[in-house]
């Protein structure tokens, strides 16, 4: 035996400080979640030339039947309906004509659906489509309604689809041709999956994107680096964003406002890169994936929250 070991037994009070009282990192702390919500965006989903990625969308959802099946209650908010519909209606490029933006988002819901589906049901797992307005946050008895329809389906073991319903609301789809903006409560699926971690109480909100995180300028550029973590969404980094691009409404600025959101409610945030296979699983293994967003020591509370 060596000395100091000798030593340790040998002197009063004291022992050797176990692995297990090591404080977690944040990275650890927000892996253990007990329940999250996943928001998939529909350059994840799409490849470039407009078709559905099936393998990317199967490698989601076995990530997620493998959170499911460890005891983690997961919620899906997923983008793609307008895409999958511009494609299934044989258009070369997203439509601009707000009915017909309606249109290919009331094909295109019924495929994404359909492909979730399929996917969950040879993981064994049940799946419910939940199509949202602003309204279904808005209004108290709607609220309660849809929070008591969603606590049930997670309670089921059913894993909730959520996007919003272009079908009949606007208010995502369209902008003001002149004037000031309408007042929205959210704009994108980046911040309506916010206000679902914040309306059922989940502590961890998964952004995928299809860029790695949060860079510090262009991350096309040489000079731009990833932010690995962010205490709170301060303005400094919110001038780190850039407008949307793609076929997607939402760009990094969204993302930042909804991980803001995240923070305000007690939770963590992370952007990472969709298309990395295997992301999800590497998110819950506590690796050094994306961008981590923590709240502030102010806004740090767990009251209600799921750990």
């Amino acid at each position: 035996m060596k000395k100091h070991e000798t030593d340790a037994r040998r002197t009063p009070g004291a022992t050797l400080a176990p692995e297990a009282s090591r404080k977690p990192t944040a990275r650890e702390a927000a892996a253990a979640a007990s329940r999250i919500v996943v928001k998939v965006g529909t350059n994840v989903l799409m490849r470039d030339d407009g078709s559905a990625s099936i393998g990317v969308l199967y490698g989601i959802a076995e990530s997620l039947a493998n959170l499911r099946g460890a005891g983690c209650e997961v919620l899906l908010v997923s983008s793609g309906a307008v895409g999958l519909g511009a494609r299934r209606l044989e258009l070369t490029e997203r439509p601009t004509k707000l009915s017909l933006v309606q249109a290919c988002a009331a094909v295109g819901q019924s495929r994404l659906m359909s492909m979730y589906d399929d996917a969950f049901d040879k993981l064994g797992y049940r799946v419910a489509q939940v199509l949202l307005t602003e309204e279904d946050f808005a209004d108290p008895k709607r609220h309660a309604n849809l929070r008591a329809t969603l606590e049930t389906l997670l309670e089921l073991g059913v894993i909730p689809i959520i996007n919003e319903n272009d079908t009949v609301s606007t208010e995502e789809l369209d902008a003001p041709a002149a004037g000031a903006p309408q007042k929205r409560m959210f704009g994108d699926n980046d911040k309506l999956s916010a206000l679902v971690l914040r309306h059922v109480g989940a502590s961890l909100l998964i952004l995928l994107s299809d860029v790695d995180g949060l860079y510090t300028g262009d991350p096309q550029s040489d000079a731009a680096t990833l932010v690995p973590e962010v205490n709170g969404v301060s303005d400094e980094v919110l001038a780190f964003a850039r407008g949307g691009n793609g076929r997607g409404r939402g760009g990094m600025e969204s993302k930042l406002a909804a991980a803001r959101i995240a923070n305000e409610a007690g939770g963590a945030a992370i952007i990472a890169n969709g298309r990395t296979p295997g992301v999800l699983d590497m998110i819950r293994a506590g690796q050094a994936v994306g961008t981590l967003f923590t709240p502030t020591a102010s806004t740090d509370s767990s009251d209600g929250k799921h750990q």
